[in-house]
């Protein structure tokens, strides 16, 4: 008589299903993010954005999603040349049920100088994915792909709604991506209501908002005369000067003294803040190819770009005032001095509560994947959530992917596979909570 056949526990879950399939597709992954960098998303001027949004189109008709391909037309930027293409895909469940959305931009910003691999060539090594854009934020649009992917094939019968999206814009305020859409009514509430974009927060870190940004144009006046006889004339450039040190002087002091409650990383960003984005004062800037000199002539304009950033305590109206307040200090004591300010961008600081439902099931799911603590932060620049919140009306919002938020935008930017690796499975819990 032969032995007893030894039992084994069963171990067909829910959670080793999901686990099963989140392992089984970390190639695809590495493929997935080298295939999206090698697609050069430029903007400005806006390249390739209907390549990449067909790119993404075909892979999720295939894994059963319903695709729509949505140009921005009339926003800024959009054209026949550079028209502004988006993407948006969605998998209905089973049942009646929760939607949960994930959007991410698409587009990248400049190369800029300083590689040492080739900006869009995907390249791997050592565990990490090089190009511009694998940090902010293709490994991110693929982590939660795949995530979505094996979540569905874990539980083919889910419950409501997941939703991948993949805009433009944002790099440059989002008009032509995030916002379009929440006018027409893709954000709304009853149509979704759990967002997580994945923006590189750093995989542990739950980014409940952001702080508010004011954007305006100062120009000072002048009178052009001949450069030899300065005299004659009224420099708009030195008049700048007497703005560039008053707000040395008595700006940077005042808004160095004003602190946030808000967790906002890195340390330095919790308070406001003041940039001067460009100047340019006198003749226009020639053509590359001039090869002559200048002509003499006194500066009868000149213009600076302001980037302020503001507190959730703030209030615009205040924020606008005292800059209003320094500009009138100078007319009234320096001789012949006259400005104009005009509004160029502005946006309301946005903290989702910490607990909203899509942050406490982020929360636990980090913990679980990583086993640690989720961190709290609120981002120091704009990105997204700024549309969802104001203009689709949605609070459910947060933002949460891989990579490190220093990386962007810099040289040999890249995305750790190990960090999106996780972030998928902290994606995929999430639905896995939500939508079974």
């Amino acid at each position: 008589m032969g032995r007893a056949r030894k039992v084994l526990p069963m171990t067909d879950t829910p959670q080793t299903r999901l686990d099963m399939e989140l392992a089984a597709r970390e190639g695809d992954l590495i493929q997935l993010t080298q295939d999206l960098v090698r697609i050069p998303t430029l903007n400005p001027p806006g390249r390739c954005y209907r390549e990449i949004c067909d790119f993404l189109a075909e892979r999720l008709r295939a894994k059963g999603f319903a695709v729509d391909l949505i140009r921005a037309h009339g926003a800024p930027a959009d054209s026949e040349t550079y028209p502004r293409w988006n993407m948006v895909a969605r998998h209905e469940g089973a049942s009646p049920g929760d939607c949960v959305h994930f959007n991410s931009h698409h587009d990248v910003v400049e190369v800029g100088h300083g590689w040492t691999t080739d900006p869009f060539g995907g390249d791997l090594k050592g565990g990490k994915i090089y190009g511009r854009g694998t940090c902010d934020m293709k490994g991110g649009l693929a982590a939660s792909v795949i995530a979505a992917e094996a979540f569905i094939a874990a539980h083919p019968d889910h419950t409501g709604a997941i939703e991948i999206s993949a805009t433009a814009d944002e790099e440059s305020g989002g008009y032509g991506g995030v916002a379009y859409l929440a006018e027409q009514g893709w954000f709304s509430p009853e149509k979704v209501q759990h967002v997580i974009i994945p923006e590189p927060l750093n995989k542990d870190r739950i980014c409940l908002g952001h702080r508010g940004v004011w954007w305006a144009e100062i120009e000072t006046k002048g009178r052009i005369a001949h450069g030899s006889m300065p005299f004659l004339g009224d420099s708009a450039i030195r008049h700048m000067g007497a703005v560039l040190e008053e707000i040395e002087r008595t700006l940077y002091p005042l808004l160095a003294g004003k602190r946030t409650e808000m967790p906002v990383v890195p340390e330095g960003a919790r308070q406001s803040t003041l940039n001067i984005n460009s100047i340019h004062g006198g003749e226009p800037e020639q053509d590359a190819d001039y090869t002559g000199l200048p002509a003499p002539c006194v500066a009868d304009r000149c213009r600076i770009v302001i980037d302020r950033r503001f507190l959730i305590e703030e209030d615009l109206n205040e924020v606008k005032s005292e800059v209003a307040r320094m500009l009138d200090g100078i007319k009234q004591t320096r001789p012949k001095f006259d400005y104009d300010i005009r509004d160029l961008f502005e946006v309301i600081p946005s903290m989702t509560d910490q607990d909203a439902p899509v942050v406490k099931t982020v929360q636990a799911a980090i913990e679980k994947v990583l086993h640690k603590q989720a961190e709290f932060v609120v981002s120091p620049g704009t990105y997204d959530q700024k549309h969802i919140d104001r203009i689709g009306k949605l609070k459910n919002c947060i933002a949460y992917g891989p990579g490190i938020l220093d990386l962007a935008h810099q040289p040999d930017e890249w995305v750790g596979v190990q960090d999106m690796m996780d972030s998928a499975k902290v994606m995929a819990l999430t639905l896995q909570e939500l939508l079974t």
